[in-house]
């Protein structure tokens, strides 16, 4: 039986990867804080946008082409940073980075993943990304910019919407603790999942090896904490310009979601404005990012970015009627990875190029970036 037969939506992949993976591994992935309100409100709001079908268009050959911050992509969709990814699946940022290349979508690497930015150096083709938290140090700072842009990563992405840590309690219940640590509990849901297991034996626990790389130049790190929320800081306006000067290719701001932040956050020279609650991880009463879009569209003429309740092709089409030039996901490639191993991201980009295909047939559509005529005008 074909993949296609087994597994026809991302639904289908996430349950398959529930199954596959320990429980704490497991909500790590999948949960959100508080009570996962903001999870909810992502999908909730996005399934609320509609468009109108279009009749009598002939046979409609779609052009998925997206051209984004002068490079152009095969699909309107990317691979947004999941910090740990190595944890979620054995060699998970390797692997992803591989698949997004082969198909010609931006990756995105982030400072807390299981492999550095060299690492991946091999693997990134020519749309890779890296997702900076912000570190306090000026001269760590200057560094990890110098890895980075040495390792190839062409576009910075900046998350601004972790100013603190969040609760997370799902995670909590789980077992999970940071750093990670093999525990009597852990070991018994490890043992449930075989393949997850396997893979794991010869890596050894993940840990965040671009971070261990600055550990030991800071001093007083919490027992309860990794070395990640000793580096990093909570950035202001001037960081942002430190940033700007320090950093020569397109820079963007990841976390946004008030459009009154935005001519400010234009005037300092950010390339594109990335839309992002953290996928409900960070704070539990936020707007779904679908919400967000279309103040922030009426703000400014930069490109948008949009993740958040994003469950398939039907979902990239909205968020594109509403304003984004592009569409990131998260959580989808890890269960793909878990559902499929090496053979998942390739079955993701088949589902979500199916999917917009046809829905695109139904709306009448040749180019993804032409749904804002076919939204209804009370969703606009």
């Amino acid at each position: 039986m074909s993949l296609d037969a087994r597994f026809p939506a991302i639904s289908d992949l996430r349950r398959r990867a529930r199954r596959r993976l320990p429980h704490f591994v497991w909500e790590y992935l999948d949960s959100g804080t508080g009570s996962e309100a903001t999870t909810r409100r992502n999908k909730a709001q996005i399934d609320a946008i509609r468009l109108m079908p279009s009749v009598l268009h002939g046979e409609i050959t779609p052009d998925l082409k997206t051209s984004f911050l002068g490079q152009e992509f095969d699909l309107p969709v990317g691979i947004a940073p999941v910090g740990m990814s190595g944890m979620i699946w054995p060699g998970a940022e390797q692997i992803l980075a591989r698949a997004a290349a082969r198909a010609n979508i931006p990756y995105t690497l982030s400072t807390v993943a299981s492999q550095k930015p060299e690492d991946l150096s091999s693997s990134i083709g020519n749309h890779a990304w890296f997702q900076l938290y912000p570190p306090r140090d000026p001269d760590i700072r200057a560094d990890m910019l110098q890895r980075i842009k040495k390792a190839g990563f062409s576009t910075l992405v900046m998350t601004v919407d972790v100013p603190v840590g969040s609760r997370r309690e799902r995670q909590v219940r789980s077992g999970l603790t940071q750093p990670p640590r093999i525990t009597p509990r852990i070991l018994a849901q490890i043992a449930t999942c075989p393949a997850w297991a396997m893979g794991m034996a010869g890596r050894g626990m993940p840990r965040m090896r671009f971070i261990d790389d600055y550990a030991p130049k800071t001093k007083g790190l919490p027992s309860n904490k990794h070395a990640g929320y000793l580096l990093r800081t909570s950035p202001d306006w001037t960081y942002l310009t430190w940033l700007r000067e320090h950093w020569d290719g397109p820079l963007i701001i990841k976390g946004v979601q008030d459009h009154r932040d935005v001519p400010r956050l234009q005037s300092e020279g950010v390339d594109a404005i990335w839309i992002s609650n953290h996928a409900g991880r960070q704070f539990d009463a936020a707007p779904a990012t679908i919400e967000a879009l279309p103040r922030i569209r009426a703000a400014t003429d930069l490109p948008i970015i949009l993740d958040g309740g994003v469950e398939g092709g039907l979902d990239i089409l909205r968020a594109l009627a509403l304003g984004a030039n592009l569409v990131m996901m998260g959580r989808a490639w890890h269960y793909a990875l878990a559902a499929l191993g090496r053979d998942g991201p390739a079955h993701l980009v088949h589902i979500l190029k199916s999917d917009l295909e046809a829905n695109m047939g139904q709306l009448g559509l040749v180019r993804p970036q032409d749904a804002p005529n076919r939204l209804l005008p009370d969703t606009d």
